[in-house]
């Protein structure tokens, strides 16, 4: 349905042009890497709960909160969209700006710290690569954003379209990103993601925070807010397979990257 130029949602049938699940392949490290790659991930959870225990009880949940604030400073900056730690500290006590376009990047700050919090609770304990997991995470963080916040451009056909939260995209890939598979494979390719690293140990869970990032870029299962979902994941992954306690993540080190 359109109404001033709009898209209610998105179109209505997703098709599938039959992508082979094995494009998606190899999903984990192989063989020929995997030596040096597992020392180093050993030596990672060593220096995870060496430095874990170092810091006083009364110390932790500081650390945590820093360091969600810190993850949502960076996510939103690689969104290009750059919010002041300030900003950020201010939302979390409902002091919104004046202008709408930072009281929009303050609110989506507050949104991504209140989904890693949820993670860091345990809401996706022993499920966190499943597929629904994937969707709470968008579902969650889409849920909290107003709604100004929930429509995107289509900068080829100018239509706007509503992003609804924890659904998979409908269309190909705005932009044309020749990567991304047809909107009728999502569920396949999630499932055998699913299937994948549901099922590593936990040595093949901290090498796998990374190929699991790349791949679900890859499958681009939303309309909007993919990387911010990968990221999130990426955090949750390791919290679970390091035991890190939240107190440290990778959300600095790819905001550098980036």
């Amino acid at each position: 349905m359109r109404k001033d130029g709009d898209m209610e949602a998105d179109v209505p049938k997703a098709e599938d042009r039959g992508e082979p699940v094995s494009q998606m392949e190899p999903m984990l490290i192989g063989a020929r890497h995997r030596g040096k790659l597992t020392d180093l991930a050993l030596e990672l959870a060593l220096k995870a709960a060496s430095f874990r225990r170092r810091l006083p009880e009364s110390m932790l949940g500081s650390l945590v909160d820093l360091v969600r604030v810190m993850n949502s400073y960076y996510s939103n900056l690689i969104e290009g969209h750059d919010t002041h730690p300030l900003d950020i500290e201010r939302a979390l006590k409902n002091d919104y700006s004046q202008d709408r376009h930072q009281r929009h990047l303050q609110l989506e700050a507050k949104a991504h710290i209140a989904v890693q919090e949820c993670i860091d609770r345990g809401g996706l304990h022993g499920r966190v690569t499943s597929a629904d997991s994937i969707l709470e995470i968008h579902r969650r963080f889409r849920g909290l954003l107003p709604e100004d916040l929930m429509w995107i451009e289509d900068p080829e056909k100018k239509e706007r379209l509503r992003v609804v939260g924890g659904e998979t995209r409908k269309r190909d890939v705005l932009g044309g990103l020749e990567f991304a598979v047809s909107a009728g494979a999502i569920p396949r390719f999630l499932a055998r993601f699913t299937e994948v690293y549901g099922t590593a140990n936990k040595t093949d869970s901290v090498l796998a925070a990374a190929t699991a990032h790349h791949r679900l870029l890859w499958i681009h299962p939303f309309l909007d807010g993919n990387g911010r979902v990968a990221r999130l994941l990426s955090h949750a992954m390791l919290l679970e397979s390091l035991e890190t306690g939240a107190i440290w993540s990778v959300g600095e080190g790819i905001g550098a990257e980036s």
